[in-house]
């Protein structure tokens, strides 16, 4: 990561407003290459010709914003991580995985299992790579007061025992997966690796989106580095506050930057970022599924993947891939049990 003297080496970046740039979350070249002159100039108070000028010598020093071969990007592409849902069926769908580097959308009704969906991550990204994980930390913006700390334990009881074990050896717990104070750790250990925010509306929303950059900026060196950002629900403050076709054009403008935002966590930390988002019926449909989600293009165009979750007979979900740019679309069936999610 850079350091203050690394960006005052920027043309027109002095030591204050390198402390202003770093305050807000631009802490590299790189992070300074990504944003546009315009936020770059109401962070730091300067001119926007000079941030322009700023944001074009980062992008230099940083060597991107060119043109590079398909083999170069497929040889970076070779450092995306996959995320199990500890589903094999609906792995299998998303070719292995939530992807970090992109936005995976999941929607569907109240009682879906959406928020079943982002706890079971949570936890399974903490597990080593070998048992599906990230070994990484994760991230929970939490806008519906879904958070549930009890259900993290259900879910932690609920993995394999030999997951539970390497969990154990992970972080050099003592005992056996049957012990209850052993366990007890564990779920200590597992929590304290889950951050959580509570979002009181969509500006405090945003302000969290930024926050979390710099969590997952600060925390790369670490042991368990930010590897999942989970935003449950992404339209539940935004549905609430824009109301009427006259609001329309803001909400959607403020959806859109705070969906590029979570984008450049993403990209900048190799952080797999997954969103959960509200539906609505429609009363044109007269055939098929009437149900579709919230945020417009806007929302379609941005996220990676998109995958609608509907409800089955008793725990069983069908989990449907509705766009992917690489994989087919497809259905897998999982259920929801008091372990969390499991295969049918």
């Amino acid at each position: 990561m850079a350091t203050s003297e690394d960006l005052e080496d920027l043309p027109g970046v002095g030591p204050a407003t390198a402390e202003k740039l770093r305050d807000n979350g631009f802490e590299s070249f790189q992070g300074v290459a990504v944003a546009s002159p315009g936020e770059l100039s109401n962070t730091a108070d300067i001119g926007e010709s000079s941030a322009s000028d700023i944001v074009q010598a980062a992008r230099e020093a940083a060597d991107i914003g060119g043109f590079e071969s398909g083999s170069t990007v497929l040889e970076r592409r070779e450092q995306i991580g996959k995320l199990s849902w500890g589903v094999d069926e609906v792995d299998d769908l998303l070719g292995g995985g939530v992807e970090t580097q992109s936005i995976t959308e999941v929607y569907g009704e109240f009682g879906a299992g959406k928020s079943q969906v982002t706890h079971q991550l949570a936890v399974n990204v903490q597990l080593p790579a070998d048992h599906g994980g990230l070994e990484g930390s994760a991230i929970f913006v939490d806008s519906e007061d879904t958070f549930r700390p009890e259900r993290i334990d259900d879910m932690v009881r609920g993995l394999p025992e030999d997951t539970i074990q390497a969990l154990l050896d992970q972080r050099d717990i003592e005992g056996s997966p049957g012990d209850d104070e052993t366990m007890e750790a564990l779920l200590e250990s597992v929590l304290d690796k889950i951050h959580v925010a509570k979002a009181f509306n969509s500006n405090h929303q945003i302000l969290l989106a930024e926050k979390a950059q710099e969590l997952a900026s600060d925390s790369q060196d670490d042991e368990f580095p930010v590897r999942l950002l989970c935003v449950d629900s992404l339209t539940a403050h935004f549905r609430a506050e824009y109301v009427g076709r006259g609001q329309l054009a803001d909400r959607q403008q403020k959806l859109n930057k705070h969906l590029h935002d979570l984008m450049r966590i993403g990209d900048l930390y190799n952080t797999a970022v997954l969103v959960t988002n509200q539906v609505a019926s429609n009363p044109d449909s007269f055939f098929g599924d009437p149900t579709q989600p919230i945020g417009g293009n806007i929302l379609g165009h941005t996220s990676t993947f998109r995958m609608y979750l509907r409800k089955s007979k008793d725990e069983k979900r069908i989990v449907r891939l509705v766009d992917a740019p690489n994989l087919p679309d497809g259905e897998a069936v999982m259920t929801v049990t008091q372990d969390g999610l499991k295969a049918e």
